[in-house]
Order: C-alpha cells, then structure tokens, then sequence
C-alpha cells in the first residue's frame, strides 16, 4: 500500500512553482470536442484527473498526444461514439463535463452519473435542467443520462445555484446551439474565465464570464487555437499556508494573487506577513497564529478547497477557531483523521470548532478526499513526532510532485510502498 510518511519541519524556505490548474485544465480538455480541427494546450498538470480525462477523450475518438513535458495537441475530428463509459466517468466527477459538448457536437449523448470525492452531494440535476431549456430531451435511468437534441437554441437559463460545473457544461452546450443563451447567477470563478477564453480562442462567442450573467452567442463552428492554462489556485494556497504553518518564508511563483485574495485576507488576519507581485505571492509566517473565522462561499468568497488545510493551521491559533462550510454538506471527514493526531475540535451542523494551542501528534491517517489529505500532510509537518498517511491516490488527483516540492523547502516527507 503506498503512502506518505510526514515528520515535523519548520522554518520551510524557498521557491515553489504552481502549476496549471486542475479545475480548468479538465473543462478545457472537455471544450475540446467541440472543434474539428488541432487544439494545442499548454502548462498542463501531471495528474491523474488529466489522464483520466484525456483516456475518456480518446475513447470518444478524440486523438491525444503529448508535447514535451507539459503540453498536448488534441484533436477531435472524428467522434466515434457519444456514449462515455463508466470505467471512466466513475472515476471522476468532471468527467460529465463531455456531455455538454457532445450533445451540441453530436446532438446525442450518454453519459453514466460522475464519480470523484465524497464530499457531499454534488447533484448534476442543473446541468440537465439546463440542458432542457436548450430543447434537448433528457432521460435519467440505470445510473446514466441520455440526452438527444435534433438542434439546440439558445434561452435565458437561471440557475438556482451558482454551480461551476453546471455553468460550464450549459456554456459547452451553448457555444455551437442556435442563438443566443444568457445564463443568469452563472459561476464566478476564474476557471470559468479561463474556460471562456479558451474557446473564445477558438472562435466562440462569449461575454461576461467571470460576472454573474454570462451571454453565448452560438457559432457554427470552431477553428484551431493554442492556449496556456492559468496557475492553480487551490495549489498555490495550500503552499501559502504550509508556509504559515511550519513558521516558513517561501515565495510562490506562477500565481495569479487576485485569485487569492480571500486566502491572502485570512493570512494576513492570522499574523503572516503576505507580498503580492505580479505573478509571485510571498508568504512569511508570523511570530504568532491568531485564530480566525472562516466562510466558505462561492466565488470571489473564500473557497471551500483551501477549508481543510486552513484548519490544520489553526491547530496552532491562540484561541478558539470557526469555520462555517457552506458549499458541501459532507466536508468535515478530515475531522476523524486530524482528532487522531490530537486536533481539539467539535462538529456543530455545518461548522467547526477548534480550539488552538492544541499540539498535533504524528498519527497513521487516511486521506478522505483529494483537498483533507493536503491538509494531513500539513498537520503532519507541524506534528511532533511522525505521520503515516494512506490513500494517497486522492492526493495524487490535484497535486503534481507534491512531495519533490516540499522536499525542495527543506519538508522532512517522503513516499513509501
């Protein structure tokens, strides 16, 4: 059984490069079936979502090859089937981020109900009530959807929530639909932008994504384009706080600091010193941990993917911590794993107390989920003593080299099978 073996380090010091983001490298490589012709993507994280994704992409029909060390060409000219297996779709939850685009390329789509992280209920009931709207006829039975559309038109689509997958899924859909579609309460996000640009790039027609309401005006068809990924944000802040946390000095390059500023407000708040340039964020930890409130909201609020590891972090506040999750019902199953190293903290409903000064100590742990076991991993450099850390395959899903980069800080953190 592989694992991650963790003992305390302080006084982590260095540069730390981020790398592209996994949450839009995957909607980027489903846009991809829109176009017929070469799509060339760069900056791509060594992941296994991605290898995931571009497996899904050539069982499609799409043709996936890799450029050096960070790059791919995709092309799909050739769709050979609109039904994506389950082997696949199971593994991975953005994985139903291909029916957008097959249902407008191919006007048929089949695709099985997405797996991913226990987190909580994710329901993909506004991806399809989208896709109603748009005029195609949805059946949800045996554990997968099918939907056929003769031709998709454009309408004004409200969602009830503002759903990043959904938002990228309806824009997929409606960038080669008949007309114009708004959608209303759309996902902020700035994956979502980088979405948009992508196949804007491509020819598309779309305005106002990163805002609330965005508008698709549909094309007929889509030409090459080469694009760069934007840096991972979520990577990036849980380098921001393993730097805070181990009383670290690191400078992280490769980021976009307005995506991090409900990170950097919390930092900041919490007594670390934070330096923004224009694509390098500097992370010096306080003498001190202050203990913080903390929400966790959609897009420009602070996100619920950085709520793991910010509560290993607090584990050394002065003070009692709160963190409210207001995004996943079921985010808190680090809790158990971080009790077993002495986290003094109490699960009320939808929120977390914890009580600072509290210790940690190095314990055998189980990532629940992809972002808890970034979180173990800090908690495991703050403990005394040393951390064994199993399931590390959901680690693996949104980190690439995590721990050749924390080695590289001066982490005492190694790889074990």
């Amino acid at each position: 059984m592989e694992k991650i073996i963790v003992k305390k380090s302080t006084g982590l010091k260095g540069n730390i490069r981020v790398d592209g983001s996994k949450n839009s490298i995957l909607p980027i490589l489903a846009a991809t079936l829109l176009c017929k012709e070469e799509c060339i993507i760069h900056d791509i994280p060594d992941l296994q979502d991605v290898k995931i994704m571009c497996r899904l992409l050539e069982e499609l029909g799409a043709k996936v090859e890799k450029l050096g060390t960070d790059s791919l060409k995709v092309r799909a000219d050739n769709i050979k089937t609109c039904e994506a297996p389950y082997e696949l779709i199971s593994k991975m939850r953005a994985s139903f981020l291909v029916m957008g685009p097959l249902l407008t390329r191919c006007h048929d789509a089949k695709v099985y109900m997405p797996g991913g992280c226990a987190i909580g209920a994710r329901p993909i009931d506004l991806h399809l009530k989208g896709f109603k709207y748009l005029g195609s006829d949805v059946k949800s039975e045996s554990g997968y959807v099918h939907a056929t559309a003769e031709k998709l038109i454009g309408r004004d689509i409200y969602l009830d929530f503002p759903s990043v997958g959904a938002t990228e899924n309806l824009i997929m859909a409606a960038t080669l639909a008949e007309g114009e579609t708004v959608i209303e309460n759309a996902a902020e996000e700035p994956e979502i932008v980088d979405l948009a640009n992508f196949i804007n790039s491509m020819g598309g027609n779309i305005i106002g994504a990163g805002t609330k309401t965005i508008r698709i005006k549909g094309v007929e068809k889509l030409h090459k384009t080469e694009h760069t990924v934007i840096p991972d944000r979520i990577e990036a802040g849980t380098y921001m706080v393993v730097a805070a946390a181990t009383g670290g000095d690191v400078m992280i390059e490769n980021v976009v600091p307005s995506h991090l500023q409900p990170v950097i407000a919390k930092l900041r708040e919490s007594g670390a010193a934070v330096e923004e340039y224009d694509d390098k964020i500097r992370i010096k930890a306080g003498d001190t941990v202050k203990a913080l409130d903390i929400k966790t909201l959609p897009y420009p609020g602070f996100p619920t993917d950085m709520q793991a590891q910010f509560m290993a972090f607090l584990s050394k506040a002065e003070g009692t911590s709160i963190i409210n999750e207001t995004i996943f019902e079921n985010r808190f199953m680090h809790v158990n794993e971080m009790s077993k190293m002495g986290l003094s903290v109490k699960v009320e409903g939808s929120s977390a107390i914890l009580k600072g000064s509290s210790p940690l100590s190095g314990a055998k742990v189980k990532a629940t989920d992809l972002r808890a076991g970034a979180a173990l991993i800090i908690a495991g450099l703050i403990a005394e003593g040393e951390t064994e850390i199993t399931e590390v395959y959901h680690i693996k899903r949104g980190y690439s080299n995590i721990i050749e980069k924390l080695k590289s800080l001066g982490a005492n953190i190694r790889y074990e099978k």
